[in-house]
């Protein structure tokens, strides 16, 4: 794909092939693949990155080095490591109670974005 063709650009690259062709030049470029189909895999690492993301905002490298101060002789890093820790665990109850209800076709499969818009917002002390 030429490299100011963004992924997820279809329309633009539809539009681009059919310009070429009415020029006379079809460029020999091939449509993009199709999207993979999404796998819990995908969900999985995206919901990691959310929970490290808002520990980083914290200023802590990841998740789970937030909640490593759970124990912490600093009253105010033990407080927000047990708030992330109480809501990282509501965030992947949500999450597998959410695959399950894809799964059993309760709910129609989420993208990404959506399941990661969807999960609760944290509460730090």
């Amino acid at each position: 794909m030429p490299y100011h063709v963004l992924e997820g650009d279809e329309p633009l690259w539809s539009e681009a092939v059919e310009r070429a062709i009415e020029m006379g030049d079809d460029l020999g470029l091939e449509p993009p693949p199709p999207e993979p189909e999404l796998t819990v895999e995908h969900y999985r690492r995206a919901i990691q990155a959310h929970v490290d993301a808002t520990a980083q905002a914290r200023n802590y490298d990841s998740g789970l080095i937030c909640a490593s101060y759970l124990d912490s002789t600093n009253p105010a890093w033990a407080a927000e490591a047990a708030a992330l820790v109480a809501w990282r665990d509501a965030v992947w109850v949500y999450a597998y109670a959410e695959l399950a209800k894809v799964e059993g076709g309760e709910r129609e499969q989420p993208t990404v974005a959506e399941i990661v818009a969807e999960l609760p917002a944290i509460s730090w002390p």
